[in-house]
């Protein structure tokens, strides 16, 4: 029976977002019951597309990539997979209607990855539109579950708590991406001179992201309202760890926030009203 297929795609979705993100696992467990599977869905499939261009150097990227494009559609198309983490998101995006402008988007910035190694203003906000704010509009879409209206009115903050959280992976990453990618994401820095006046000035940038974006948080329905408050939180504190430090230290190591602080800021957040 397809249903139990689709069940076993489900949990190796849960399981790819459990192996890779301790804080988006948490976030989810506070989301109502019923999105926690879609949204498992929508994170496996990121992460699969981005391990590629991340992280498989021995092996053919640009034709890795092409095929999961491919099976991707065709998985869409088709209302199932052999891939269980596409079958999963192909589920999620016929029950939450995704369009398919939102899965080019992405994968064209997946892409990007392969390719362009130093970026413009407009190249940096094209690649954080395809790479976080689009995705942040696929769990939205799960989070309105069909209410087009609150769709609309939550899109703006929505693609900017995902910018946010892009850019302060963009900072906590710098290192890597700069020295062992050959990626320099932010424009018009010299990361050879980083200085406390680039940082500071990114830093402003995903200030005002972030406060942004909170005002959307609130707005959302309460069956998702704290699960995304508490990705919020976790990433406010990363961030605020990061403010906290002098360009070479976050040139020479990645920070990080222990798990047992994760778990403390999930337990604050269950304890929260917001309004």
């Amino acid at each position: 029976m397809k249903a139990l297929f689709d069940r076993v795609s489900a949990a190796c979705s849960k399981l790819t977002t459990k192996a890779y993100s301790t804080s988006f696992s948490l976030g989810i467990r506070l989301l109502a019951g019923k999105y926690h599977a879609p949204i498992y869905g929508i994170y496996g499939f990121v992460r699969f597309a981005d391990e590629i261009v991340d992280s498989f150097h021995a092996y053919p990227k640009a034709a890795l990539l092409a095929d999961f494009r491919e099976q991707t559609y065709r998985a869409i198309k088709d209302g199932i997979s052999l891939n269980p983490i596409l079958n999963s998101f192909q589920h999620v995006v016929h029950q939450y209607h995704i369009e398919q402008e939102l899965i080019d988007t992405f994968l064209d910035s997946m892409e990007m990855d392969l390719h362009q190694h130093f970026y413009t203003r407009s190249i940096y906000e094209k690649y954080i539109l395809g790479s976080a704010e689009v995705v942040g509009l696929m769990c939205l879409k799960v989070f309105t579950d069909g209410n087009h209206a609150l769709y609309e009115q939550l899109k703006y903050p929505a693609m900017k708590l995902g910018a946010a959280f892009q850019k302060v992976n963009f900072l906590r990453d710098v290192r890597t991406d700069s020295l062992e990618l050959g990626r320099h994401y932010f424009p018009q820095i010299n990361l050879n001179n980083f200085s406390c006046q680039d940082k500071a000035a990114i830093e402003a940038e995903i200030d005002r992201d972030f406060n942004e974006a909170l005002e959307g948080i609130k707005a959302l329905p309460l069956s998702s309202r704290k699960g995304v408050y508490l990705a919020y939180a976790y990433y406010r504190v990363l961030f605020n760890k990061i403010r906290n430090l002098p360009p070479q230290r976050i040139m020479t190591e990645r920070i990080r926030v222990a798990n047992s602080h994760k778990i403390g800021i999930m337990l604050q957040t269950m304890l929260l009203q917001l309004r």
